[in-house]
């Protein structure tokens, strides 16, 4: 019988069923394995082709194809056992069942087609025996192997070829042997330009099952496993390169991800940034570029080959690889035929000794670009591999290079919002301490090491009555918006603190504040909402008496003179921007020489301890800190915060109170009668003459008669007078039971009076009002340092 024609139907037999169970479609081969033309059974049941109506159906298929033996009855009534194998078709789910008609005889394998195919086969074959040697070859081994059958039948694979891949072969030969397991084996062998190949060892078997010898083919896949290393490539860059916000880290990154993957020496020049914070033009630069190195990286230990180090520039001229890639703004691979790199390498001795030196033989540059703006270029050099950059490898530096622009960019864009944030913070900041004589200060501010400027600030705030506030406050959130509410906060609280109100009210009125601050955030479009916590403290040098109150803030740690640092229990109170919780105040005595530790949260927090051992080690080191307060602040923070810097902002302000001597107040009860001015005038000389402070002595009389005069015609009593001074300062205070507040104002030219309080102001450093609740004081400062 003549073969039958591939495309012959007739030489299978086909019936398609849908989802009904109904035969849609009878091949001219199922008309010949059955008898029945395609008119008697197609749009019937395929159940009524079964040998009779009891044999059971079989189980519904499951997945896209089943096979197995039916029982089916031809058309002339006789019963066939066919085999079928049943296919879901993807286009609607019906199933096409199939099977063989013309079964050939079993494959003669010494059969010339069979000889043929064993020898002429595309994949390479060969067959060891039960020791390990040779034994036979096909053609497309021995063109791999690049020997004869005949000249090397009956050796060992180590003793063919490469003697470390043959060895690892060997192996895995002897482990198949022993086993009868079949093995895969991957494995790069340097003939032929170092090709990466897929071993298959099986073992072969006699008709008892007793392995008689192996048989390895070898499939050459080197691109695949090229493409699974870009992939791998790609994927590590995406995990390695953009781990910190640090443009010289990230260039660092780039480069160790490169080497030795891609390249053998790697490195990242960068141009420097536009003055003043701007971005880099879109437009290429123009030769001669300066570039400075950012980072490489060498598969030779100390890169020996780089010419420039991290951190000097470097000037590049047109045909050198690094200019001309950033002028076209595309990867280029030298060397390229046009002579560029030689006539480059011609003017730079310098370059071409250590590229005769080192090897390089191919050198790829490809622009570092993120958002359409030109930032650098990385150079891939080769010297060890002796490869040349194929044009995968430029696609995969390119998208490398792509991941760590965007990276760079980032780290450049974080880097510069982080100045501008630090600039302003500090602009916010204090400078300097004022001197007071209410205590010594000393103060610490720390930016978080990589997480965003926060919004932590302190204060010291002179005060009437020679008193002075110290205040500790922290914004929530970080960056620009951040410093900027502090420095709102910080001006109001300085605003606050001089009309004299109590930590409590003046809390309260900060509160007010950040809930009008956060409701016009909302308005703006911005996230989140505005909030903070503070602490603010009011501390009188005359009653040794300290006032406290804080709005959800740490509370401060105390000191006194001969015993153990601990925490001031205070009531926590809300933080700042809940609106309408209420604040209180505590007050408690401080002898002299008391040193008190205000800080932000920043300082306790940490990921490797609680807050209770951030505790103990303040306490710790504020104790075991010397008399000095800029050494304690020292070891308070070099105790606290891990080496690398602080995960969060830090502020610390140190205080130790000073008192005033009872010689340095004196105090008068005045009567409410206008004749007795003019002996409390003569009791003022006096007390300033025992004092020593003569020579304001004319201009004292001068304030404390218009005060008192003030008080006793428009004030109630009682009418207190208080005169305090230290070694710069005269206070002169004058207190009564009115709620009146005083006020300037212009007198005309035939007025008698009215112009009490503007003389007040012309000879004073300043003067104010502050109310208590038992009336109000008027007061008013006179320098006693003879060039103000």
């Amino acid at each position: 019988m003549s073969p039958v024609h591939p495309l012959d139907e007739a030489a299978t037999a086909r019936a398609v069923v849908d989802g009904n169970g109904t035969l849609i479609h009878w091949s001219q081969g199922a008309q010949r394995l059955l008898g029945y033309t395609p008119e008697e059974v197609e749009g019937r049941p395929a159940a009524r082709l079964l040998a009779s109506a009891d044999t059971p159906a079989p189980p519904a298929p499951t997945g896209d194809r089943r096979d197995g033996v039916l029982s089916l009855r031809h058309r002339e009534g006789r019963v066939l056992s066919v085999w079928l194998l049943a296919h879901r078709l993807e286009r609607n789910g019906d199933w096409l069942l199939v099977t063989p008609l013309d079964v050939r005889e079993p494959l003669d394998l010494d059969a010339p087609l069979v000889r043929a195919v064993l020898a002429q086969s595309p994949c390479a074959m060969a067959v060891y025996d039960d020791r390990l040697r040779l034994y036979g070859i096909n053609d497309a081994m021995a063109q791999v192997i690049g020997l004869p059958e005949e000249r090397i039948r009956g050796l060992r694979i180590s003793e063919i070829g490469d003697q470390r891949v043959g060895e690892e072969l060997e192996r895995a030969m002897a482990e198949v042997l022993s086993s009868g397991q079949g093995r895969d084996v991957e494995t790069r062998a340097r003939r032929g330009g170092a090709r990466h190949w897929l071993a298959r060892i099986a073992p072969l078997t006699d008709a008892d099952g007793r392995v008689r010898g192996l048989c390895l083919a070898a499939h050459d896949f080197t691109e695949q496993y090229r493409a699974r290393e870009r992939l791998q490539l790609v994927n590590e860059a995406s995990m390695r390169i953009g781990t910190t916000l640090d443009v010289t880290r990230t260039a660092q990154e780039l480069a160790e991800v490169c080497v030795p993957a891609l390249a053998d020496f790697v490195s990242v020049d960068l141009l420097d940034p536009p003055e003043n914070g701007g971005e880099y033009r879109v437009e290429p630069p123009a030769a001669p570029i300066t570039l400075r190195r950012a980072a490489h990286r060498s598969v030779n230990p100390g890169s020996p080959e780089a010419v420039v180090e991290p951190g000097d520039t470097g000037v590049y001229p047109a045909s050198s690889p690094q200019a001309d890639s950033l002028i076209a703004g595309r990867p280029l691979v030298a060397p390229n035929g046009d002579g560029t790199l030689e006539e480059w390498l011609r003017r730079d001795g310098v370059r071409a000794e250590g590229v005769r030196r080192h090897g390089v033989h191919a050198t790829m540059s490809v622009p570092v670009r993120a958002r359409g703006r030109t930032l650098g270029v990385a150079v891939l050099s080769r010297s060890r591999r002796p490869d040349p950059f194929t044009p995968d490898d430029v696609l995969l530096a390119e998208e490398v290079t792509a991941r760590a622009a965007v990276c760079i960019d980032n780290a450049r864009r974080y880097s510069r919002e982080r100045q501008t944030a630090l600039a302003l913070q500090r602009s916010l900041l204090p400078q300097s301490l004022p001197r007071t004589a209410a205590l010594e200060a000393a103060s610490r501010y720390l930016p978080a090491a990589r997480a965003g400027v926060g919004g932590d600030w302190f204060d010291v705030i002179p005060l009437s009555g020679m008193r002075v506030a110290m205040v500790v406050g922290d914004v929530i959130g970080s960056g620009i918006q951040a410093s900027a509410t502090m420095g709102r906060l910080r001006t109001a609280v300085r605003t606050l603190a001089d009309i004299d109100l109590a930590p409590d009210e003046l809390l309260t009125h900060l509160d007010d504040l950040v809930v009008r601050l956060s409701t016009e955030a909302g308005s703006e479009g911005t996230t989140g909402e505005v909030g903070a916590t503070c602490l603010y403290a009011v501390y009188d040098p005359v009653s040794r008496r300290c006032t406290i109150a804080r709005a959800g803030h740490p509370s401060p740690v105390v000191m006194e003179p001969g015993g153990p640092p601990r925490e001031i229990d205070l009531p926590p109170g809300p933080a700042l921007g809940l609106g309408g919780m209420p604040f209180e105040s505590v007050e408690f005595g401080l002898p002299e020489g008391t040193v008190l530790a205000l800080y932000t949260d920043g300082l306790l927090e940490s990921v490797e301890r609680d807050l209770a051992t951030g505790h103990r080690l303040l306490c710790r080191a504020l104790e075991n800190a010397s008399r000095s307060l800029e050494e304690a602040a020292h070891a308070i923070l070099e105790a606290l915060l891990p080496a690398g810097g602080a995960p969060d902002d830090v502020a610390l302000l140190l205080a130790r109170t000073q008192g005033l001597a009872a010689a340095n107040v004196a105090t008068w009860d005045i009567p409410a009668d206008p004749a007795l001015v003019a002996p409390i005038r003569k009791q003022v000389a006096d007390q300033l003459e025992s004092r020593r402070l003569t020579e304001t002595t004319f201009t004292a009389e001068l304030v404390v008669s218009e005060l008192v005069t003030n008080a006793i015609r428009y004030g109630e009593p009682p009418i207190r007078l208080r005169l305090i001074h230290d070694e710069e300062t005269l206070i002169c205070e004058v207190s009564d039971s009115s709620h009146t507040a005083p006020h300037l104002r212009r007198a005309k030219t035939f007025d008698e009076g009215g112009r009490g309080l503007l003389l007040v102001a012309q000879l004073t450093r300043r003067w104010g009002s502050r109310y208590t609740p038992e009336g109000k004081t008027i007061w008013a400062e006179l320098s006693l340092l003879g060039e103000e």
